[in-house]
């Protein structure tokens, strides 16, 4: 049995590996004949949504009781309804124990095994497509990592100070939670964000007609307030607009190192159905 052929069966019905394996064995490496076996059998209800889109879901972190080191894993499913089933929120606390006890940050290490299956299983009981799709372990080198998860458990950060406490690192994950910063301080923003936002800057200024001297003035200023709007040191603590969270946290003698931001769903494109459309396909087919 050719490794190819298992890779191929997985990807057209998004049953696991082992499923995959058992199906061929049994069809004697017949991957049509494995395919139509699965579909008399009810793993194959796993295998229909797995082309579905899983853009809903949690995020979830746990943190050392020393602070440090923390962990966060986005978990997915279909949709919010699911999301808020004890099943579900089982199996992501299953998740995320494994990666915080193990310190695993790459998904398929930490879903080859008993957490793939326990995937697979809630995927036939609830019905829906269920996918880890990221995880991350941030540590403390010297000093304290604190979280934050918002209410719903749809935004959750981690962040690192260079001193500080617990209570300070969740505060600014607070922060960050709310305002969406791109990156810790000025100039750590990537160069070709940079560039870019210049480029857009000065085909703005290039409009007003003024002299290439002033054109040049505007440029800089604008760049000057982007940056600081993006960058977490600069912006106004949301807690209290009239200290920045730099400001904040040199306070407490601290500095911030780094934060992760995970939001559900983020950068994945999800279909949208017309289930009245659908509804009317399956019935005319």
């Amino acid at each position: 049995m050719s490794v190819a052929l298992v890779k191929e069966l997985r990807d057209r019905t998004g049953l696991g590996m082992m499923d995959c394996k058992k199906a061929l064995a049994a069809a004697d490496n017949d991957i049509e004949k494995a395919i139509e076996d699965l579909r008399k059998s009810s793993g194959m209800k796993a295998a229909k949504k797995a082309g579905r889109t899983a853009a809903d879901g949690v995020v979830a972190i746990r943190t050392a009781e020393d602070g440090s080191f923390g962990t966060m894993v986005e978990v997915n499913s279909e949709t919010d309804f699911v999301a808020r089933d004890e099943g579900f929120l089982g199996f992501v606390g299953q998740v995320v124990d494994a990666a915080h006890s193990g310190k695993v940050t790459d998904v398929a290490a930490l879903m080859d095994g008993e957490l793939e299956s326990a995937r697979e299983a809630l995927v036939q009981k609830i019905g829906e497509n269920i996918g880890v799709r990221r995880v991350v372990v941030l540590n403390a080198d010297d000093g304290v990592v604190g979280s934050y998860v918002h209410g719903n458990n749809r935004i959750a950060v981690l962040v690192e100070l260079k001193g500080g406490d617990a209570e300070l690192a969740r505060d600014v994950a607070m922060h960050v939670a709310a305002v969406n910063p791109q990156v810790v301080k000025p100039e750590d923003m990537p160069e070709e964000v940079v560039a870019k936002e210049k480029e857009i800057f000065t085909a703005q200024a290039q409009e007003s007609g003024k002299p290439a001297e002033i054109i040049e003035k505007m440029i800089g200023g604008r760049i000057k307030k982007f940056l600081s709007e993006n960058s977490l040191v600069e912006q106004d603590f949301v807690k209290d607009p009239e200290v920045t969270v730099g400001k904040l946290v040199a306070a407490a003698g601290a500095e911030v190192v780094s934060f992760t931001r995970f939001e559900v769903g983020e950068g994945i494109e999800k279909e949208e159905v017309d289930f009245a459309a659908e509804v009317a396909a399956q019935l005319n087919g």
